[in-house]
């Protein structure tokens, strides 16, 4: 790292790389001294148009006391950021942001672009990061100073979605931006990042020309391998060059073009797949970036597998190829391939993939080939398929912003042996999910699988986190690869069904039990008519049969099994199968003998000559499962996803818990959780904390009859059958008693006396635990459960991560198994569920808003059939150890 950076309070977390408008990328970071040169290189290189927009007077050259003051900042008050780009080996910097304090919470901000790179986004880029960076340093307003004609800079301003406004004076109009993210803004920063990142996915799996570079003898087996799936491409007539060694013998396919150095290649080029060892590899990216590469495939390994250098060469390597405006996948990558209308780019370890619709998105390369393989033997067709290796840039999050819009994709599967930014995959793959199913198969249930070479930070979360994140997002989990593809080939070929009502057609009565007992096990309603096939019967008599299951009104989806016992089996009932599904067009699911995938005798045609397939599974038990999976994927589907919960809160709530955490990590005092809380709408019931039974008996007449008394042990404090809490005290003397009694359990339990708390004793009701954890990759955890030791020994909780929806919250609340306690269990009255229900959205606005929220228990939470009271809270403060803002950034 420079020596101007170490030392200095040099906010190395603001340093990130950002993909631009047209999908290329820069790098963002605080400005340095040593960038003086840089800075006045590109001041000189503007037009005397850009620069009096920005200074408001013609200026040739910077002088030396402006470029000190411009590059030398403290990065609290004055704060600059710069967008850098590398040309010819050398770091330009391409954009400028910056601001200065004018107040204690205003800062004056300005903007300067590079003319040779206007209409690429880099001010509205800049102008998220400096901030986000002013919001950390407790700026909440800007205000700027634009000339009327500087159109540019006004539109960064008016479409960034934050709360703008403007007024002329003296021919300068001044605009002001209100700095706390709403949800307008959040939504333009998350559209832009769509399209960026789809951009520069869409420039990598639709390249029209390639390079292959190959490194040693090493390296040639992988090379030949990846030449050998770029034949069609080059046989298309498309550029396909190979730079080899002078030594290597290494077969050129027909078509393309054999180079013994990079600097034979004429451009442009649009990917690069390259098997050379890491140190050259970093040598020759200013070579690619010379000829417009756009991706970079590293199908070789060498980085942070091997280790912390490792890990070392792999940032270098992002940092030069960001800088360069290429993204990389890999490093270890198996390669991709995209069946496109103009002929299939195809760059892979194996062979050329059947063109379909179904893109898949995996990160190890021994799971590509046996996902390549399986595909291939069903005869399923693929839109896209990526192999992202260690996942160092690339990864499924890009994947599924490609995929929103792709039309030759109708269906996602993503192999994730890590998630390396969980909330943005399930902001992303909700929106994904209700448009296009996504199957999603995790190297193990709890996510907490981190493989070698994999940049992942530690989580604490709970096991079922993962599983509640993917259920929240709509996603279709499946427990491995095999059953991933179960589903998908169902998903490909036919329609959603209508809902869970199934009929079973099979080979015999006694098998047709087996299927329906297996579909009513995995949630689906098998109707009482069931169709039966004995071997040996006409083809008339077959298909009379399987018509008959057909032409049944109640039924959404249909399993046909036939499993012969005396022989081969006859084709009869397929073919029926395929032309009564086809007729009809409800979604079916076939286990026949001998058949797997997509079969020619479960093809057919529809009425208007549509092709219509039914798929074949192994077993009876994996069909019913990819049913079940996906009636459960159309009914979330159907059913909306509600809008995310903004309860009102105070105007000044944010602030005040930032300074809460202000002071570092700590447990807050009781006065500090009932402030926190209220300013989020949330009311704490008073108590009082009592050293003598005189201050109880004071405390209760303050708060009114009648009152609890409870031990302020942790241990005690939840802990009526222990003698923890004493209810119903309705009298000075029972107080005094009670204060007794209590204070003779801590002598004998702890040894000592301890202080304990008086509250007014609410209506008794149904008691809740809410819960908040901010966890180091997850973010904000909340979760949801009724009090009591059953509900802890038997994990009755349920999970979810902000942001939520209403519709979140209700299936939350409803997701414990105890949750008939709160619906008028057992002759009890219905709680306030929609009191409850109010209180899990403000927790989950202010743990999805507030990084600085450590963690927050509220227990009890006591629902009562005409309110909600929360009896006790426990909130714990620290820096924030996430952004908590919504800045485009890539992982390096």
């Amino acid at each position: 790292m420079d020596d101007d950076v170490t030392g200095t309070g040099y906010p190395v977390g603001w340093e990130a790389d950002a993909v631009l408008r047209d999908g290329t990328t820069t790098h963002i970071r605080p400005i340095r001294p040593s960038d003086a040169p840089a800075l006045q290189a590109f001041h000189v290189a503007q037009s005397e148009r850009s620069t009096y927009l920005r200074f408001f007077a013609a200026m040739a050259k910077l002088p030396e006391r402006d470029l000190v003051r411009f590059t030398t900042v403290d990065h609290v008050d004055r704060v600059a950021l710069v967008a850098l780009r590398t040309v010819d080996d050398t770091e330009h910097i391409i954009g400028v942001a910056r601001y200065d304090k004018i107040g204690p919470d205003v800062a004056e901000v300005a903007f300067n672009i590079a003319d040779t790179q206007q209409g690429r986004g880099i001010g509205s880029v800049l102008l998220e990061h400096v901030a986000a960076a002013a919001r950390e340093r407790g700026v909440r307003r800007f205000t700027a100073e634009v000339l009327p004609q500087n159109g540019r800079m006004l539109a960064v301003f008016r479409d960034a979605g934050y709360d703008v406004s403007q007024h002329v004076d003296d021919g300068i109009v001044t605009v002001t931006v209100e700095l706390d993210p709403t949800e307008r803004s959040r939504s333009v920063v998350a559209e832009r990042e769509r399209r960026a990142e789809a951009r520069s996915v869409s420039a990598i799996l639709e390249a029209r020309s390639v390079v292959v570079l190959v490194g040693d003898e090493e390296h040639e087996a992988a090379a030949a391998r990846v030449l050998a799936s770029l034949a069609p491409l080059a046989a298309a007539g498309e550029d396909v060059h190979v730079v080899a060694p002078r030594a290597s013998g290494l077969p050129v396919p027909a078509g393309a073009r054999g180079h013994h150095e990079l600097e034979e290649v004429t451009g442009p080029v649009d990917l690069a797949v390259v098997a050379l060892a890491p140190d050259e590899l970093l040598e020759v990216v200013p070579d690619l970036a010379r000829l417009g590469v756009r991706g970079l495939v590293v199908v070789n390994e060498g980085y942070a597998e091997t280790g912390a250098a490792g890990l070392d060469r792999q940032r270098r390597l992002l940092r030069a190829a960001h800088l360069a405006g290429m993204r990389v996948v890999g490093p270890g990558s198996y390669g991709l391939a995209r069946a496109g209308a103009d002929g299939p780019l195809t760059a892979t370890l194996g062979p050329v993939p059947l063109a379909g619709s179904i893109g898949v998105f995996c990160q190890s390369a021994p799971t590509a080939v046996t996902l390549l393989a399986t595909l291939q033997r069903r005869g399923l067709g693929l839109s896209t398929f990526l192999s992202a290796g260690n996942r160092a840039d690339v990864s499924g999050n890009d994947l599924m912003q490609f995929w929103q819009e792709d039309t030759a994709t109708t269906v996602a599967c993503l192999y994730l042996e890590s998630i390396g930014n969980p909330r943005k995959f399930s902001r992303l793959a909700r929106r994904l999910a209700a448009v296009k199913p996504v199957v999603v198969v995790t190297a193990g249930r709890s996510g907490q699988v981190v493989p070698p070479g994999h940049v992942v930070r530690a989580t604490q979360a709970p096991r079922g986190t993962l599983e509640e994140m993917m259920r929240q997002a709509g996603v279709i989990r499946a427990e491995n690869t095999h059953q991933m593809i179960d589903i998908a080939q169902l998903l490909d070929t036919q329609p959603l069904p209508a809902g869970a009502r199934v009929a079973v057609v099979a080979s015999s009565p006694a098998l047709a039990a087996l299927v329906a007992e297996a579909a009513a096990s995995a949630g689906l309603d098998v109707v009482p008519a069931t169709g039966v096939v004995p071997e040996g019967w006409a083809d008339a008599d077959v298909r009379a049969a399987v018509d008959s299951v057909y032409a049944l009104a109640d039924v959404d989806a249909v399993v046909a099994v036939h499993i012969p016992v005396l022989g081969p089996g006859s084709t009869s009932f397929v073919r029926a199968v395929a032309h009564a599904a086809a007729r009809t067009g409800r979604p079916t699911v076939a286990s026949v003998l001998g058949r797997h995938g997509l079969v020619p005798d479960l093809a057919t045609t529809t009425a208007a000559g549509d092709p219509w397939q039914v798929p074949a599974y192994a077993t009876p038990e994996d069909a019913v499962l990819a049913l079940a999976a996906v009636v459960r994927y159309a009914q979330w589907r159907a059913r909306g996803h509600g809008t995310y919960v903004a309860p009102e809160v105070a105007d000044d709530a944010h602030e005040r818990a930032e300074a809460l955490a202000a002071t570092g990590p700590r447990t807050l005092e009781a006065h500090e959780v009932a402030e926190l809380l209220a300013g989020y709408g949330i009311t704490l019931v008073p108590s009082r904390v009592v050293t003598d039974a005189d201050e109880a008996v004071a405390a209760a007449e303050e708060l009114g009859w009648p009152v609890v008394v409870k031990s302020t042990a942790a241990s005690l404090r939840h802990r009526a059958d222990l003698g923890g809490i004493r209810l119903d005290i309705t009298s000075a003397d029972a107080v005094r008693d009670h204060f007794a009694q209590m204070e003779d359990l801590m002598v004998r339990q702890f040894g000592t006396t301890m202080p304990l708390e008086v509250q007014h004793q609410v209506p008794s009701g149904v008691a809740c635990v809410l819960r908040s954890e901010e966890d180091p990759l997850f973010g904000p955890v909340v979760s949801f459960g009724l009090a009591g030791d059953a509900v802890d020994l038997l994990d009755d909780v349920s999970y979810g991560i902000p942001p939520l929806t209403d519709t979140d919250v209700h299936a939350m609340v409803r997701g414990v198994r105890a949750s008939p306690r709160l619906f008028g269990y057992r002759g009890l009255p219905p709680m306030d569920v929609a009191g409850l229900e109010d209180i899990v959205e403000r927790v989950s606005r202010m743990a999805d808003t507030l990084p600085v929220l450590r963690s927050l228990e509220l227990n009890p939470v006591v629902v009562t059939p005409t309110g909600v009271h929360v009896l006790g809270a426990r909130c714990e403060m620290a820096p924030a150890s996430r952004s908590g803002d919504d800045r485009r950034a890539l992982p390096w």
